[in-house]
C-alpha cells in the first residue's frame, strides 16, 4: 500500500473499512433483507481485508486488532448491552411489556387513539429501549384499533413510528445512546439533559398535533376489551429511568431493576429462581450481535485508524467545517449517510463515533451535546428509511392496507424532532438556555 504522510492521512486505507460496509449493504440488497447477513461477519471480512492489505508484519495487526477490540470504552459498552439485555429480558418475562400496553390501551379514548398509541409507544421504547421491541408489542393492537374503530391507518402508525424512535433515542438503556455516549466520553445523564431539551419540544408539538386531530376526527365510538395487568410489573421501568436520571451509575442502575424485576416475577409465579438466572442469559445472549460488532468493530478501527484513514477522512471533512456549528453538522451528516448505507443506527454510531469524537475535541464542541447529535440523526435516518426494520415491521403489520409514503407522511415526530434539532446546532440561545436550566 502506497506511503502518505502522517499528517494528511491515508486514503487507501479505509478500503478495509468500505469493504466492510459494502458487504454489508451489498447482502441487504441482494438477499432484500438488511438484517439477513450477520453484520459481526461483515465486518470480519473488512478485517480480513485489513490484514491482506496493509503493510505492517502480521503479529503487529494482531497486536493492533486486540487492542481495538479490548479497548476500554468498547468493554464498557459491550458490558452495558449485557446488563441491558438482561434488564429487557426478565422485565418483560415477568409481564412488564404487557402491563404497559394494556396500561395504555384501557386508557385511551377512542377519538385519541392516535395520541394514545404515541404515549404507549414513547413509554415503552424509553423503559426497555428498544423502538423494535415497542413496535412488535404494539404494531398488531394499532392496526386492529385502526381496523374496528375506522381511525386514520397511515396516522395511527406514524404515531407508533414516532413514539418507538422517540423512546429509543432517549433511553438510557437504548443501544444507540450507550454507543453515543461511550463514543464520546460522556454520561448518560448528562447526555439525557441534552436530548431531552430538543425532543421535548418535538414531543409536546407531536402531542398536539394528534390531539388537535383527535378533536376533528370522525370515528365509530368502539368497546376495547379490557385485560387485567398488574402495576407493579411497571415499578422496574420507571425505578431504571428515575435512577439514569439521578446520575446512579449505568451498571448498577440496569442490575437493580433486574434484580427488582427478578424478585417481582418470582413473587408473581412468572418464573423460578433457576428460570431468572436463565432469564439473565437469555439477556445476555440477545446482545451477542451488537456485542461481537461493536468489538470486531473497535478493532478494525484501530487498523484502519494505524494506517491513516481515519486521519485521511478527518482531514477531508475539516475541509468541509468552518465553524463549531458546522462542525456539529458535519457530525449529524456523517452519521446520517451512514445509516442510509448500513440501515442500522446502532452500527452507524459505532463505526462514526470515533471520527465524532476527534472532530468534538479538535472543535471544542461539548461531548454531551455531540453524543445527542449523534444519536438523534441516526434515529431520524433509521426513522424514515424504507428498508429499515422499524418501517418495515409497521408495514407488515398493516399487511398491504399501508404504504410507504402514507406512513413517513404521518411521522410528525420525526418532522420535528429534525427542525428543533438544527435550531439547537445553528442557535447561539438554545445553547444559552440550556446551560441556564442544567448547568452543564
Amino acid at each position: 500500500m502506497t506511503n502518505f504522510s502522517k499528517e494528511t492521512g491515508n486514503p487507501f486505507a479505509l478500503i478495509p473499512l468500505f469493504v466492510f460496509i459494502f458487504t454489508f449493504l451489498g447482502a441487504g440488497i441482494v438477499l432484500n433483507d438488511f438484517y439477513a447477513f450477520p453484520s459481526p461477519v461483515a465486518v470480519l471480512i473488512g478485517i480480513i481485508a485489513a490484514f491482506l492489505l496493509y503493510k505492517s508484519s502480521t503479529d503487529e495487526k494482531v497486536e493492533t486488532l486486540i487492542a481495538g477490540c479490548g479497548e476500554s470504552k468498547i468493554m464498557t459498552m459491550c458490558l452495558i448491552y449485557l446488563l441491558a439485555g438482561a434488564f429487557a429480558v426478565v422485565s418483560k418475562a415477568m409481564g412488564g411489556v404487557d402491563a404497559v400496553v394494556n396500561l395504555g390501551i384501557n386508557t385511551i379514548d377512542v377519538a385519541y387513539f392516535p395520541l394514545g398509541i404515541f404515549l404507549i409507544a414513547s413509554f415503552l421504547s424509553t423503559a426497555t429501549g428498544t423502538s423494535v421491541g415497542a413496535i412488535v408489542a404494539i404494531g398488531p393492537i394499532a392496526v386492529s384499533l385502526a381496523d374496528k374503530s375506522g381511525a386514520s391507518l397511515p396516522l395511527i402508525s406514524g404515531a407508533l413510528l414516532g413514539g418507538s424512535m422517540l423512546g429509543d433515542n432517549l433511553s438510557m438503556i437504548s443501544d444507540t445512546t450507550i454507543a453515543a455516549t461511550q463514543s464520546l466520553g460522556c454520561d448518560l445523564k448528562d447526555k439525557f439533559k441534552i436530548n431531552l431539551f430538543i425532543a421535548f419540544p418535538a414531543a409536546v408539538l407531536t402531542i398536539l398535533v394528534f390531539f388537535y386531530l383527535g378533536l376533528n376526527s370522525d370515528i365509530i365510538a368502539i368497546a376495547i376489551e379490557k385485560n387485567d395487568f398488574s402495576w407493579i410489573a411497571i415499578v422496574p421501568y420507571v425505578l431504571v429511568i428515575i435512577l439514569a436520571v439521578a446520575g446512579i451509575n449505568v451498571f448498577s442502575t440496569l442490575i437493580i431493576g433486574t434484580i427488582l424485576a427478578g424478585i417481582i416475577g418470582y413473587v408473581g409465579g412468572s418464573f423460578t429462581i433457576i428460570e431468572f438466572t436463565q432469564k439473565i442469559y437469555e439477556g445476555f445472549i440477545s446482545m451477542t450481535d451488537i456485542f461481537l460488532l461493536s468489538m470486531l468493530t473497535g478493532g478494525l478501527a484501530a487498523m484502519v485508524d494505524k494506517a491513516g484513514g481515519i486521519t485521511y477522512l478527518l482531514v477531508q471533512i475539516k475541509k468541509l467545517i468552518k465553524s463549531k456549528k458546522s462542525a456539529q453538522a458535519g457530525i449529524g451528516a456523517l452519521v446520517g449517510f451512514t445509516n442510509l448505507a448500513i440501515a442500522n443506527n446502532t452500527v452507524s454510531i459505532v463505526i462514526t463515533g470515533p471520527i465524532a469524537k476527534e472532530i468534538n475535541d479538535e472543535y471544542d464542541l461539548s461531548p454531551k451535546k455531540t453524543a445527542a447529535i449523534l444519536d438523534i440523526f441516526s434515529c431520524i435516518i433509521q426513522g424514515v428509511l424504507p428498508y429499515g426494520a422499524q418501517v418495515l415491521l409497521i408495514l407488515s403489520f398493516a399487511n398491504g392496507k399501508l404504504d410507504f409514503v402514507d406512513l413517513i407522511s404521518n411521522a410528525w415526530y420525526h418532522l420535528f424532532l429534525l427542525g428543533f434539532t438544527l435550531v439547537a446546532i445553528y442557535s447561539s440561545f438554545w445553547d444559552k438556555l440550556v446551560k441556564r436550566f442544567f448547568s452543564i
